[in-house]
């Protein structure tokens, strides 16, 4: 049995008769699970460990740009040669591409010889134009006049060169095919020129092949799931001055602005926050329609600079925006629904609003001190996507191993060479994969650990507020919540990282069967009475009942440990225990500010996400150098950033209320009636009994 809270957290008298205010709040406590306090240590020192590796072994530039068939990366200054403009792949022999797309060829494109280019060349209009291999050997041109040459060195040629040239073997190549820059690489359009055609069979050259396929190949090749993927990732790279003022700065302002008005104009915020949370939804939906092109022209576009209006190259990233589209759709019309049924209870929130607006008022350092650990995640979460960029991008460039023709006139050696003359492709092995995975387990298990210490803080500065209750203490303002963050510090960064270890390890659990669920959607393993699907959607709604319970439990575990420093599996007895003797008295008044509150963080992340589309549409991410395959993943980043933000700052209010309701409830059991409670809250929650003791005075 737990002994009484409110004679030790309120008051108790010391060894020479006074009376002092916080009790066991100060006093009786220890460090407690010391062992996963350890733990948390070790895992900062492997995470340290790993995105070190990632800084050695990666190179963000291979998430953009191709590779060329040395090995370099286009657009990399520390290649055997210059790149640092020339940032295009193009695919030289255009056979080579066309063999590439054959359903039973051997020969893949990434063998094909490719360079890197300034722009993607285009045919003349009254002669024949060439792409020449990097000046070198007997070739005695510098990269740069190479380039206002328009690659083009034909006329320096010795016969025997010539004549490798006619029969595609380099080292130049004839402009058959119009090009256009799709993801950086040179897209071929599959409408040959045929005047250079002309003029190519006039010399004496191979045939060349008119196929769509030579179209195809490339366009399997942008559209595979690994160059999708790196493309993605890429955005999140290109995008830093967007995560930064939209996922960041924004809702930090949006965040303190929303806490000053419930502190000022409390019973007006639940009707903007129901009304704001509409309009944000709609906007948001609406900006993915205009993206996908259901609205207006703004539609996604694969092709980078200036280009033939008629040309469309169909791209992945467009097929996931009709998705995401959709499913913003769905998401919108319940929403509204929801609100509408929400707004019923408002009244009921305002009254709940109002106690915690009390607490902000008298500790008036809450509404600052969510910016300290908004720092210290502000700094972690840069440190983080630097090294997750750098990760995705740390395989070892090889040369494949391949035993088609790719035979080509080396300028070094002066021949033609058939060995050696593969391309080059990036090999991830299988420990970068678990490397990965433990990057992003890292930071989910650091987000809810930074946000479990800040919620631990808040729940310790209320609980002293609450029991001091009718004492003039000097130090609630401001020193209250100062002394629970040097009680956290000292004594419960365990229980605190074990806490936030269980919902990180139930979220990783509930993350590997869903893409187990995927999988076997696509297959033929999943249900087909309708009682194993009956039995499959009740196991899953179960386990989001759990996910939601463990999470709940957590967060009273957290205002617990604040209050009596137990150890986690300790307070988050005594707050179950707290909570189910007192469920029919809380439970509907606690259902229904969590309702608002979590209305209150979307609208915050959904304004990251207006404001991320909207610096997403300028010409730097839309048309120029740093043009973004699409907007989805960084405005899907900025609206969980914003989301995290606002759950730190919205925390003041949420585990004010929950300290404050399990305290009335502890206060409660130990003296018949809330003896410690503001009326207020006794409004709220309690009974008429209580509100004549506290209107009437001490008899």
């Amino acid at each position: 049995m737990r002994g009484p809270l409110g004679a030790v957290i309120g008051r108790y008298p010391s060894s020479d008769g006074t009376t002092h205010l916080g009790g066991i709040i100060r006093h009786n406590r220890k460090c407690r699970d010391i062992a996963f306090l350890v733990i948390f240590v070790a895992f900062w020192i492997a995470m340290i460990v790993n995105s070190s590796f990632a800084f050695n072994r990666g190179n963000p530039l291979r998430l953009t740009y191709g590779l060329d068939y040395k090995g370099n990366v286009c657009g990399q200054k520390h290649a055997v040669q210059d790149l640092r403009e020339l940032e295009l792949r193009y695919w030289l022999s255009p056979n080579q591409v066309y063999q590439s797309g054959l359903k039973d060829s051997q020969f893949k494109l990434v063998n094909a010889r490719s360079i890197c280019l300034l722009d993607c060349p285009i045919p003349s209009e009254d002669s024949l134009t060439w792409v020449c291999d990097y000046p070198e050997g007997d070739i005695h041109v510098s990269l740069n006049d190479w380039i206002d040459m328009n690659y083009d060195y034909f006329e320096f040629l010795t016969p025997e060169m010539r004549n490798s040239s006619l029969q595609l073997q380099g080292p130049c190549y004839p402009v058959i095919f119009p090009s256009v820059n799709v993801y950086w690489s040179c897209q071929f359009i599959a409408k040959a020129s045929n005047v250079s055609l002309k003029h190519w069979q006039q010399m004496g050259g191979v045939t060349i092949n008119e196929n769509i396929v030579i179209d195809k190949s490339i366009h399997k090749y942008i559209n595979s799931h690994s160059a999708v993927l790196k493309r993605y990732m890429a955005d999140i790279g290109k995008a830093w001055l967007v995560l930064i003022v939209c996922g960041g700065i924004l809702p930090l302002f949006v965040s303190v602005i929303w806490l000053l008005m419930i502190r000022h104009f409390v019973a007006a915020m639940p009707w903007v926050t129901v009304v704001l949370f509409d309009v944000l939804i709609i906007s948001v939906t609406m900006f993915f329609y205009l993206k996908v092109g259901w609205i207006g022209n703004d539609a996604i576009s694969p092709i980078i600079g200036e280009h033939d209006p008629y040309i469309h190259v169909f791209v992945r990233e467009l097929t996931h925006l009709r998705v995401v589209t959709v499913l913003m759709t769905f998401i919108m019309l319940v929403a509204i629904l929801t609100s509408i049924a929400v707004v019923r209870r408002i009244l009921m929130a305002t009254s709940v609003l109002k106690v915690a607006a009390k607490v902000i008022g008298e500790v008036r350092a809450l509404i600052i001190f969510p910016i300290i650990p908004y720092g210290i995640l502000a700094v972690f979460y840069m440190l983080w996507i630097s090294a997750a960029l750098h990760l995705f991008s740390s395989g070892r460039v090889v040369q494949n191993n391949c035993n088609s023709n790719c035979c080509t006139y080396d300028l070094l050696e002066k021949r033609v060479i058939c060995d050696q003359c593969c391309g080059y492709s990036i090999r991830y092995t299988p420990h970068i994969g678990v490397a990965i995975l433990f990057h992003l387990f890292g930071c989910y298990w650091a987000t809810q650990f930074f946000i479990a210490c800040s919620s631990t803080v808040i729940a310790g500065s209320v609980a002293s507020y609450y029991w001091a209750h009718g004492e003039a203490s000097p130090e609630i303002p401001f020193l209250s919540v100062f002394s629970s963050m040097k009680r956290l510090m000292r004594y419960s960064l365990g229980s605190v990282a074990l806490g936030s270890l269980t919902v990180s390890f139930v979220e990783s659990i509930r993350f590997l069967l869903e893409s187990i669920r995927r999988k076997l959607k696509g297959s033929s393993h999943m249900p087909d009475s309708w009682i194993d699907k009956a039995a499959y959607q009740s196991s899953q709604c179960f386990r989001r009942c759990i996910e939601w319970t463990i999470k709940s439990v957590n967060r009273n575990a957290y205002i617990m440990i604040a209050i009596t420093g137990k150890s986690f599996f300790r307070a988050s007895a005594i707050a179950t225990e707290l909570i189910m003797n007192n469920i029919l008295r809380i439970g509907h008044v606690n259902v229904i500010g969590d309702v608002i509150l979590f209305l209150g963080k979307l609208c915050v992340s959904l304004s990251s996400a207006v404001f991320a589309f909207l610096m997403l549409d300028t010409h730097n991410y839309s048309s120029a150098h740093n043009k973004i395959s699409s907007p989805l993943l960084p405005v899907v980043v900025c609206w969980a950033l914003g989301y995290i933000v606002a759950t730190l700052f919205f925390a003041v209010v949420e585990m004010s209320i929950d300290t404050i309701i399990l305290s009335f409830c502890q206060d409660s059991e130990e003296h018949g009636t809330a003896h410690y409670a503001p009326p207020l809250l006794i409004e709220t929650l309690g009974d008429q009994n209580d509100m004549q003791r506290l209107t009437q005075g001490p008899q």
